[in-house]
Formats: C-alpha cells, structure tokens, sequence
C-alpha cells in the first residue's frame, strides 16, 4: 500500500478501534490478533486478489431466481432476524440513520433493514443478491467477518477500495446449533456517525439470533437451561444456554455458555457441570430461579425452560438393558429357526462340521431366542446363503454377530456378487427387522443430487425441490437399517456431510437449521480397494475409518467352494415363480464350468431367460442365450481349468513368485488385493 493509504488509514484506526461491549461484560470473541493486524493481513489478501484501491466493486449480483431460492433456503435464519431479534432494538437503531444487512456465509446479502444516507442502492451495493467477499469487494465488514470467523469493524479509510470508503461497517458471524457459520450480521453507516457502540452492538445482535436458533431447534422436546451470575440478567441475550435431554446430557450449547465455563461442554452431563441431578431439574417449577454451583467453583443462578410438549413415558422394565426375553418354544415339526445360525450344516465331516457346531456365544443365544418373525419371499434366510462353503459361512457368522453392536459394516466383493442379498437378510434377521431397510446406489444418483436425496431438504430449498421437502434416505432408516451400495462412489463434497452424520448421529436437512437425531445400522458395500481410493485423494480416510468396524469379502460366484450347490439353489427358488423340470446334471455341470463374470446377478438373468424359452419342458443348452457360450468358451477363463487350486496355496505361491507384489499377485490370481491379504501366510 502507498504512504498516503497507509497514513490515512492508521488515522482512521485511532478512531474506529472496537468499543466495549455495550452490556459491560467480556467479549465473545476469541480473536487474539489485534485490530490493526487483521486489516493489514485483509489488505495483503486484496493485494494477492489483483484488486487495486482504484478498482470498481465486483458484486457478482444473483439473478432474481437464484435469489429467491436463497432467501427461501434461509427462510428460519431471515424469520429468526427480522420478528424476534430486530423488535429488540428497534428504538436503539430507529434513532440513527444506518443499514442492517444480513448475509450468508458466502457473502450474499438476504435481506436488509432501516434507513441510510448512502444515496440510491445502485450506489452503495447493499441490495439483495450482492455479493460482499474480500476477492471482488477488498476489505469489508462482511467478507472480512466471513474470513476471519471473527467480529469486526471497518473503519471509512480501511477499506481497500476507495469506492467503499463512504461508510463504516460492523459485522459479526452467525453460527448455528453445530456451530458452523451459517451467515453473518452487518450494521453500516455513515461515516460521519459516531460508532462507539456499533460493534458491540452487532455483537449482541448475532448472538441473540444464535440463541433464537437453538430455541427453534430444541424446545420442543429438550429442557432448555440459561444461567448467569446475576439472577436479573437471565433473561438477557448474554446468559449462557445449555440444552439437555431427558438423561441430562447436554446435546447444544451457546457460545457464551463454554466463554462463562471455560468447558468443552459437548456431551457432558448436567451433574458435572452444576451440583445438582437431572431428576431436580425435571421437577424444578420452571422459570423459577435456582442457585447453583458451577464447576465446584462460582455461584450461578440458574432458569429451567421444559419442553414444550413433553412426551409421558410408562415404565416398562423390559427396556432394562439386563431383560431377557422368555424362550419361545419351538413348533414340534421344526427344532431350528432362521435366527440360528449353528442350525445348518453340510453333510460332511472334519473342520467343516466343527465349525459349524461352535458352541454360540451368549448374543446368538439371545437372538435365537426372539419370536421368529415371518420372512418377505425376496429375503433370503441367513443359512441358505451358502451351501458348502467354508468362507462364506463365516462371513456371515460374522456379520450376523455385529448387527446387534453399534459397529459399521463394510462389504468387499465384485458387482452382482449378492452384497445387497446379504443385507437384506442380515437386516431381516436383527432386532431392526420390523423398521426399514434403506438401501441406496450412490453410482445411480447424480451426483448433484446425492446430497438432497440423503440428508433431505426444507420446502423451496432449492431450484425443483418438492413443495412439500423431502425426509431423505438417511432419516427413512430411523431405527431400521442404511445400506450404502458402492459408496466408493460416492462424491467427496457428501463424504464430508456424511461423516458427520455418523459422528453425532444427527441430519439437518438442506434448507434447514434445525437437527433430526437418526438411530441407524449402517452397512456399506464397494467393489473398489478403497485404501487405493484413500491414496489417490478420491476417498476421505476418517470415513473410510468410520465405515470399516468390521471388514468382510463376498466370493464372486466362480470362486464359489458351493457353487454347484448354489447354482441348483437358485434355481430351486425361480422355480417357485416360473414352473419348470428340475435341472439335468448335464447342464448343471456346464453351469458349473461357466467363468459367471457378471456373478450372482448373471446366473439369474440366465436361468430367467432359459427358463422362458423352456416354457415348461427340461431346461436344455440350447435355451440358453448366445453370450452365455461366448464367455463359457473364452480360452482365457478360469472355468476351463479341470481343477482349481485352492486360495490357501494359490495366493503364498504367487506372492514367492511376484516377490511379495500384491498388486501382482491379484492380477495373476484373478481376485481382489483383500483376498491375498486374507491368505497371504
């Protein structure tokens, strides 16, 4: 910056440093850099941005459509503002001659309120649909706030560009229940006014929308508690909130609740924070003052706002974590159930007997002993999905044992290789069975819808939204289960969203500020090697870490130990739809031989086809279709072999012979980098 700029501007400083706060009490802002510093960093930001102090305004103004779907996007932010926060200052502001701007967090100007001398709007800029950021506008209260995170005034000299410096601007982020910055709050003025309190004005201002925004999202159904350390200031906006459910755990907080606490407050429970019980606190008589001890430190006084409709619960003692539930007896000509799954064995002997008569754990002995529930004709029961096959049992043992555990699930296998199969049994056969399975294909979205189709939206949240809004898959799960097929495809810009949904367990729909808490069985399913993924920068590695609780290899159909077995299976049950012979050794030993690139999904379309050309009669090869003999007679393919070596050899001899590259090695063994970390000795 030249001399003059830089001389003017430090004038301007000395009278436009930040005032107290006009309530007395400490600042909530947590911004250590001084005033000055921050403007001179803003200014080196501009300088970076190619603007010069000559340089026009660029507001990249919204056309009028996006506009309207902003502001329809921000509907509870602008309500919140405007009929119950202004009316609190209207008598302070209807005495001076300024603007109050209320903008999103990219920088977009909502909507605006009261009078100015600036001139015609076409002038001053401060009209809906302008954009006011650092990269077009240079240093302003509003792009400044939205960079620094941070309140702050800008003095007339201070700003970068000259056509700005007809006015100073106060601005403040809002941030909401998650505390992420939603959007923020600007007084601007004239330049010749006295600004005193402007900044602690504005500072007042978005806390108290901040505050009104944790009302809406939670008083319905949580105790609501504001404290102070003066008993006639608990009704003022500076007195810190904390929300509670009925357990007394705190699931939201204000800003100025963790400044007057000094206290990551998240999760915590009420009783270390005050000295007293939840139980006091629901029978407290509401609005009616208690005097408390924080922290075992300071007296504070304390007001209880219950919910306003609060849910009656009956005790039932059979929500006790300890209830067991009485054995069912079992109907005399079945000794089984299809929750068990020791129940089913191969004929045979030797490990594969033994293993499938393990003594139960007490969990499988828990669930063995639900009611059996009638299964829909499309789930498969949990011991017919193998046939023989040793690997494929314990998959499913395993995963049936984590269904009850708050452990993710994720599924390894190729396309068509049964992962939605699975799950659906899996899902079918939990304590989750009578609540919704959701499934999702995060490849058939596009991708710009993925986000509204998950998290769901508020009315007009956006160009083509329903007008009604939408729930969204993930809130449809409530207490069922989500599965997320191929979610290696899933975009980055939702990965992040859904990670947080994972973590606090809570969906805001798009357009919404308020939190749905969400109780889901999340099982995630890919045929990619997301570790890769993670590598190249197409997968986040905390969801990644957060979708692998237990990982879990489907076989493709040729890799089958069973797949004779399962080939007569599965057509055992198309014959239940479509009447037909049963099926001749001949042609289930071709059906054997055949490579099944396209697996499981494959094998039906297959059979379903062959079996309509039958119409009835033997199925024979010649009802077969053309490309199922094109692949069965492919040199190149494994089928052909007569014998095929077992992985447990296969994948240490290859990986002596590729000297250790398991890149290598899953190439030259046809399978996946999973399978020859499973069998690598």
């Amino acid at each position: 910056m030249d001399k003059n700029e830089h001389t003017s501007r430090s004038k301007q400083q000395q009278n436009a440093q930040p005032s107290p706060d006009v309530t007395g009490h400490e600042s909530l802002d947590t911004n250590t850099k001084d005033h000055k510093e921050v403007i001179q960093e803003s200014w080196y930001r501009c300088e970076q941005y190619g603007l010069e102090h000559g340089s026009q305004p660029n507001f990249a103004t919204l056309p009028k459509g996006e506009l309207k779907d902003r502001v329809e996007q921000h509907h509870s932010l602008l309500e919140t503002t405007e009929k119950e926060v202004l009316p609190y200052y209207e008598n302070i502001l209807s005495n001076s001659s300024c603007m109050i701007v209320l903008a999103d967090r990219q920088g977009h100007v909502l909507n605006t309120w009261g009078q100015s001398r600036f001139g015609p709007a076409s002038e001053h800029g401060l009209v809906g649909g302008n954009q006011w950021t650092e990269v077009g506008v240079g240093t302003n209260a509003i792009g400044t706030a939205l960079i620094t995170g941070h309140a702050i005034q800008v003095g007339r000299d201070e700003h970068f560009l000259r056509a700005n410096r007809f006015m100073v601007g106060s601005a403040s982020p809002i941030y909401d229940t998650k505390n992420d910055l939603v959007g923020v709050l600007d007084i601007s003025s004239d330049a010749y006014l006295p600004q005193d309190h402007t900044l602690g004005m504005v500072k007042l201002m978005s806390l108290s929308v901040e505050n009104r925004l944790i009302y809406s999202a939670f008083q319905k159904d949580h105790f609501i508690l504001t404290f102070n350390t003066n008993v006639v200031s608990l009704d003022s906006h500076w007195s810190g909130i904390l929300v509670l459910d009925e357990n007394g755990v705190i699931v939201s907080a204000n800003r100025r609740a963790e400044v007057v606490l000094a206290q990551d407050l998240a999760l915590l429970n009420i009783n270390q924070v005050f000295d007293c019980s939840m139980r006091e606190i629901k029978h407290h008589p509401p609005n009616a003052p208690m005097k408390l001890r924080a922290m075992g430190r300071f007296q504070i006084y304390v007001k209880v706002i219950p919910p306003l409709a609060p849910v009656m619960r009956v005790p039932d003692f059979r929500n006790r974590a300890d209830y067991i539930p009485p054995v069912t007896p079992l109907d005399a000509e079945t000794q089984t159930t299809a929750f068990d799954l020791t129940a089913y064995t191969e004929p045979g002997t030797g490990s594969e007997a033994t293993e499938a008569h393990e003594e139960p754990s007490p969990a499988e002995k828990t669930t063995a002993a639900q009611p059996q529930r009638p299964l829909p004709p499309n789930v498969i029961p949990l011991e017919q999905l193998e046939h023989g096959d040793v690997r494929v049992r314990r998959t499913v043992r395993q995963a049936h044992k984590i269904m009850e555990k708050d452990i993710p699930i994720l599924i390894h296998g190729e396309t068509g290789a049964g992962k939605e199969i699975l799950v659906r049994s899996l899902h079918y056969h939990s304590s989750r069975a009578s609540e919704m399975l959701v499934a999702v294909n995060c490849a058939a979205i596009p991708s710009e819808l993925v986000e509204s189709e998950l998290f769901g939206y508020e009315r007009g949240a956006f160009t083509g939204a329903q007008n009604k809004g939408s729930i969204g898959l993930i809130r449809r799960a409530h207490r069922g289960t989500l599965f997320l097929d191929e979610i290696g495809e899933m975009p980055l810009t939702v990965q992040s969203r859904l990670l947080r949904v994972l973590q606090e367990r809570m969906v805001t729909p798009l357009g919404s500020t308020e939190v749905f808490p969400v109780d889901i069985k999340l099982i995630s399913a890919t045929n990619r090697i997301l570790k890769d993924e993670v590598a190249e920068g197409r997968f986040r590695e905390d969801l990644y870490y957060r979708i692998s609780g237990l990982n879990i290899e489907l076989p493709s159909l040729r890799d089958r130990a069973d797949k004779a077995e399962l080939i007569r299976y599965v057509f055992e049950r198309l014959r239940l739809e479509e009447p037909a012979q049963p099926l001749s050794e001949h042609l289930l030993k071709m059906l054997v031989k055949h490579p099944w690139p396209g697996n499981m999904r494959q094998l039906v379309h297959v059979l379903k086809v062959g079996m309509a050309m039958a119409d009835g009669d033997e199925l024979e090869d010649w009802h077969l279709p053309d490309d199922f003999f094109d692949e069965l007679d492919s040199p190149h393919q494994p089928g052909n072999t007569p014998e095929v070596e077992p992985l447990e050899r296969l994948i240490p001899r290859l990986l002596k012979e590729h000297h250790g590259n398991v890149s290598k090695t899953a190439k030259a063994a046809g399978v996946s980098r999973n399978t020859v970390y499973k069998y690598r000795s």
